[in-house]
């Protein structure tokens, strides 16, 4: 496996082509978590509980039986999930790699600016795709979350209540399993925001022109069409957003949207502070906020 990575890693250094995106999204998709993967275990486990209760005798010796089965279950299942995390975040951080090493400065010849200008689409184009993977991965750990929390429900937790304490320290076990997903789901959301401000930043500097806020020609009739900046920037937000709506619920949801919305915030502002603005052009950047917030629908507030 490090050597293929190695090659790939190789390949990466001259070339970033479609056919290479392709064969990556394959992979990850491949490797994907499986909600009937988990249903599955679940499935084992209740044949395991059964069969338990059959050669348990005794109220005591039954409780103490179910929950050492319910735990090799938390364990599985727990490790599957993070796991399964933890490979949709390597995604995230090759396609990290693939925009630093793309980054270049000004100074350079318009053969090399249009073959970084080229592999920087390449590599927004994976990062978008490794974005979308790891949603799919966060929405798939919720889903196989909840079977488990509704398998203790409804099966375990009766065969637990007669004896005290075993309930309860089943329920923190689960809640130790269920609390690391989180915390993996947690690192990953982090990423996918700068996943999105990072291309948000790219297309803002590469597309955005001077002249889109002053004009030379201000004053003979204001020009209300959005710049390719402001269409681009909208194009991407409304698809990954999209994508996070979907995928994204409850508090995950919540403190991801706060989270990139404040992020975006503050990116919008730094980013027009560098412009200098005619009239016309301070009543087009007054639109252009009025477009982005109701596009991106985030809890943030523009002023």
């Amino acid at each position: 496996m490090e050597e293929l990575r190695a090659e790939s890693q190789q390949q990466s250094d001259t070339t970033v082509t479609g056919s290479r995106t392709k064969a990556a999204s394959s992979t990850s998709n491949q490797q994907q978590l499986s909600v009937t993967v988990v249903t599955e275990f679940v499935r084992w486990n209740e044949e395991a509980i059964s069969r338990c209760t059959l050669l348990s005798f005794q109220t005591a010796s039954l409780a103490t039986n179910v929950k050492s089965i319910f735990t090799c279950l938390l364990d599985q299942v727990s490790q599957y999930l993070t796991e399964g995390l933890e490979r949709a975040r390597e995604g995230l951080n090759e396609a990290a790699a693939l925009r630093d090493r793309f980054m270049i400065g000004t100074s350079v010849s318009r053969r090399v600016a249009a073959a970084a200008a080229s592999a920087a689409e390449a590599a927004a184009a994976a990062g978008e795709s490794s974005f979308r993977s790891f949603m799919i991965a966060v929405q798939r750990s919720a889903s196989s979350v909840a079977i488990l929390q509704q398998y203790f429900s409804n099966t375990i937790a009766r065969l637990l209540l007669p004896v005290d304490g075993v309930h309860m320290a089943s329920c923190e076990e689960m809640g130790t399993a269920v609390s690391s997903v989180e915390t993996a789901a947690h690192k990953g959301l982090l990423q996918c925001i700068d996943t999105v401000m990072a291309e948000v930043e790219r297309l803002l500097s590469t597309e955005q022109k001077a002249t889109d806020y002053r004009s030379p020609d201000d004053g003979i009739a204001p020009d209300h069409r959005p710049t390719n900046a402001c269409i681009r920037v909208i194009a991407y937000l409304s698809r990954v957003l999209e994508v996070a709506f979907t995928a994204l619920e409850g508090l995950n949801k919540q403190s991801f949207l706060s989270e990139l919305g404040n992020r975006l915030h503050r990116g919008l502002l730094n980013h027009w502070q560098k412009f200098t603005f005619s009239p016309s052009g301070g009543l087009r950047i007054k639109r252009y906020i009025r477009i982005w917030g109701l596009c991106s629908q985030l809890q943030c507030s523009f002023n």
